[in-house]
């Protein structure tokens, strides 16, 4: 066990609560006395004391509607202690150690609260080759693919000490060929060393006929439900793709076998990339067990700065003991906890395989034209799951892109909240990139809150015109717009890894809804820059139950707070995307701070 020395030294505000504390106590006594020297002696170890740091100089958006501005923030033992005017704050807080500190014209926010992403996977991503396309990485061609992949081979320390290439994000709507990699173009890669490629949408990959063979995949190989290995022209033959729970499978059996300090490794440096942009709360979508039973560990070794909030894979792991330990719960220790379960209705609409109720524009290739995508569950089945998690009052996140699976999502929630009605659970709708009109007052009846994808208009919103849904259904693509207009909150949020979790494109791609040729798609759907910001701070931290310490710039709450180089409610719209990240603080300590500031 550490000696309480060792915990002050590991945590920077352990000396200022005891400190407090002591005032506290000091103070409480010297009410009782009627000495003027105590009273006055009070009154100097208050004055000694003052906030940790007051800041001021620039624009502060609090995200509060009852403040929407301040001209500072003093910030005391991790939380916010004063939201206001500079002289006032000054007058009350300031004391002889607290630092002051000069925004110089940038403008402050509440820290980032990740509406959705998977922070176990873009530490995964990390250890692995980067297929992504322009602008985030230099994969057009499959001939590009190749030649990542092999360079990835020959210098990775990853594929030296566990004899696996995993290559991450190549995305067939980008690539000049328009299709997936066969296995035989990754054999050309390698035929000694298994490899897989992970597509961007993360719910197809493709295998090497080497990774084939280690995971038992072969021409008498039977689809699993909710999923399909691609066959060659003789329809029986793997082609070495495999969508959604065919990938799903065998994902983890092909990943690395990382030692625990590889892992540790990993996750810090997913750590810095969330950081980077702002996020101060970071969200792991559909965990898995043995992570689940590492992240725990991991945060009592001090591992984590910012909060780490995990949704297990309900299918995965159904009842599972850790569901009902201590890490359940809404408050973190050490900077985890697990916030409850995730169920996958469906898959990728820019991967062809999210269900709809229309076929899509162009079926992929070998598909009747009736072709709209599959469910991943029956629907009972997504009833047991959804069952289950409410039996045990476990917030569900509900993966559903297609409005056919959306469909099915309503009609679970209404079978179960019938049976089980009155708690106030904040169900989750993950994405709903096809929402129908039709359908947003069933999701406000239900309570059922809407995390959506703008991203996509920019990175697939060419795609979605031309191939996956046609020019009509597009336009309604992450319905932002007839969300708010209903009065619902909701988040907006990168995907991670499937997309970088750019805090600005994040931004810009709710605002702008600017495709990558510069088409605007859905203008009607934009929405003012404020109501983004509050869709990545207040409106995120109330859908993880959180509003009350986070999401807001106001007294009491934690002091998770962002500097960005310039006031995004005062830039033109059209250079939101170019916005950075100056710093960014978690309870009043920086965990990230741009080179530029630094010099």
């Amino acid at each position: 066990m550490k000696s309480p020395y060792a915990f002050a030294q590991l945590n920077p505000l352990f000396h200022k609560t005891v400190l407090a504390a002591s005032i506290a106590i000091f103070i409480s006594a010297c009410a009782t006395s009627n000495s003027p020297d105590a009273v006055q002696s009070a009154a100097q170890a208050l004055a000694l004391a003052g906030a940790d740091s007051i800041y001021f100089g620039g624009d502060i958006i609090t995200i509060n509607d009852a403040q929407p501005s301040a001209e500072a923030v003093a910030v005391n033992g991790g939380k916010i202690v004063a939201v206001g005017k500079r002289a006032e704050i000054e007058k009350a807080q300031r004391g002889t150690k607290t630092k002051m500190v000069d925004l110089a014209g940038k403008t402050m926010l509440p820290g980032f609260v990740d509406g959705h992403s998977h922070f176990t996977a873009v530490g995964m991503q990390a250890n692995s080759a980067n297929l992504l396309p322009l602008p985030d990485g230099p994969v057009n061609t499959i001939a590009q693919l190749q030649q990542v992949m092999r360079e990835f081979i020959a210098k990775s320390p990853v594929v030296k000490a566990h004899g696996v290439a995993v290559g991450f994000n190549y995305d067939d709507s980008q690539l000049k060929e328009r299709r997936h990699p066969t296995r035989q173009e990754l054999d050309a890669v390698s035929k000694d060393i298994p490899i897989m490629v992970i597509h961007q949408s993360g719910h197809l990959g493709v295998l090497n006929s080497k990774a084939l063979a280690n995971m038992k995949i072969n021409a008498k190989s039977v689809n699993p439900s909710g999923g399909v290995i691609r066959r060659e022209a003789d329809r029986k033959t793997p082609s070495g793709v495999l969508e959604e729970n065919a990938f799903f499978g065998i994902v983890y059996k092909m990943l690395p076998a990382l030692t625990p300090s590889e892992i540790v490794m990993q996750l810090k440096a997913s750590e810095a990339i969330y950081l980077e942009n702002g996020f101060t709360t970071i969200q792991d979508g559909k965990t898995d067990l043995a992570t689940l039973k590492a992240l725990p560990e991991m945060a009592k070794n001090g591992v984590f700065k910012a909060d780490i909030v995990s949704y297990a894979d309900i299918a995965a792991m159904g009842d599972d003991p850790i569901l009902h330990s201590a890490s359940m719960s809404r408050d973190y220790s050490n900077h985890f906890r697990i916030g409850g379960v995730k169920l996958t209705y469906d898959g990728s609409p820019q991967g062809k395989t999210a269900w709809f109720t229309e076929p899509y524009f162009k079926v992929p290739a070998g598909q009747k034209k009736s072709y709209a995508g599959y469910a991943a569950f029956s629907d009972a089945e997504a009833l047991k799951w959804y069952t289950l998690a409410t039996q045990n009052n476990w917030q569900m996140l509900n993966h559903a892109n297609g409005d056919a699976a959306i469909d099915q999502l309503i009609k679970t929630v209404t079978s179960v909240q019938t049976a089980a009605p009155g708690k106030d659970r904040r169900s989750v709708l993950i994405h709903g990139q096809y929402l129908r009109q039709d359908q947003i007052p069933a999701l406000q009846r239900l309570g059922i809150f809407p995390s959506l994808y703008p991203m996509h208009s920019f990175y697939w919103g060419d795609w979605h015109r031309e191939s996956v849904a046609g020019a009509k259904r597009a336009e309604f693509i992450s319905p932002t717009g007839a969300v708010l207009a209903r009065g619902m909150k909701f988040s907006i949020h990168s995907d991670a890894p499937v997309t970088f979790p750019n805090s600005m494109r994040i931004l810009d791609s709710a605002v702008n809804r600017t495709t990558r040729s510069g088409y605007v798609l859905g203008a009607d759907q934009r929405v003012e820059p404020l109501v983004a910001l509050k869709a990545m701070t207040l409106w995120p931290a109330y859908q993880h139950f959180e509003e009350a310490s986070k999401g807001s710039i106001e007294v009491g709450k934690l002091a998770d707070l962002v500097i960005l180089s310039a006031n995004p409610l005062k830039l033109e719209r059209a250079k939101l995307v170019n916005l950075k990240v100056l710093e960014t603080i978690k309870e009043g300590q920086s965990v990230y701070l741009s080179a530029s500031k630094r010099d």
